[in-house]
């Protein structure tokens, strides 16, 4: 995979110009494109694009923009998050359309992401997508494990404790990285699984479900 793709993007001045298979929508401030590995039925990113007061070696990742003077970070990010709502209203529509009903989607940071370039994940909550094959993959969204950083977390940080803020905002490799290794667990019954065909299975069984209860839910309400 190209490393710096990210940056790529979010350097062009006309975003537009990118294909629609990777481009959902852009504003002023930033771009969502599709996931190129998506991992669950929904999966897309959104990018900051770089205009001052940062630089592209600001905007690497989280960590790197957590650095900076901490009003124009959180400025940044909740730029992203009023981005990331619009992408949620859109995900939830197609959810409507195409399964007849809608499920929670996550938005959030990799505490150490394998792509240059801030990102914010937008999925929706199933991790049931063919390209989840491996476990640090699905360990790595897992909702609950915390190598998954939720948005709602990472913007309360700004709220906490200046001393607090100073030490989570360093997101040490070395804490963050040994979570890929975890045993394998459901997200939403926390029920061990020894490998990820078994997980995967599991994760389709636990989607279907939720499919059929809401499908009777909607029958009962005609």
């Amino acid at each position: 995979a190209n490393m710096t793709i990210f940056r790529a993007y979010a350097q062009k001045s006309n975003p537009a110009s990118l294909p629609p298979s990777v481009l959902l929508s852009h504003s002023e401030t930033c771009l969502t494109v599709f996931d190129g590995f998506p991992k669950s039925i929904f999966h897309f990113l959104v990018i900051p694009r770089v205009r001052p007061p940062f630089n592209v070696y600001q905007l690497a990742n989280l960590r790197s923009l957590l650095k900076c003077e901490k009003n124009s970070a959180k400025e940044l990010l909740t730029d992203l998050s009023r981005e990331a709502n619009n992408v949620k209203k859109m995900i939830e529509n197609e959810m409507l359309k195409k399964y007849g009903f809608k499920w929670d989607i996550w938005m959030g940071f990799h505490a150490v992401p394998s792509m240059e370039h801030l990102h914010l994940h937008v999925l929706s909550a199933d991790l049931c997508a063919p390209r989840m094959k491996l476990k640090k993959h699905y360990n790595s969204f897992h909702p609950k494990l915390g190598f998954f950083i939720h948005l709602s977390d990472v913007l309360s940080w700004f709220d906490a404790d200046s001393s607090y803020y100073k030490t989570i905002s360093q997101l040490k490799k070395g804490e963050y990285e040994p979570l890929l290794k975890e045993d394998l667990s459901c997200w939403k019954c926390d029920h061990n699984l020894s490998n990820m065909p078994k997980l995967k299975s599991h994760l389709q069984e636990e989607f279907d479900k939720l499919s059929d209860q809401e499908k009777a839910k909607a029958e009962r309400k005609r």
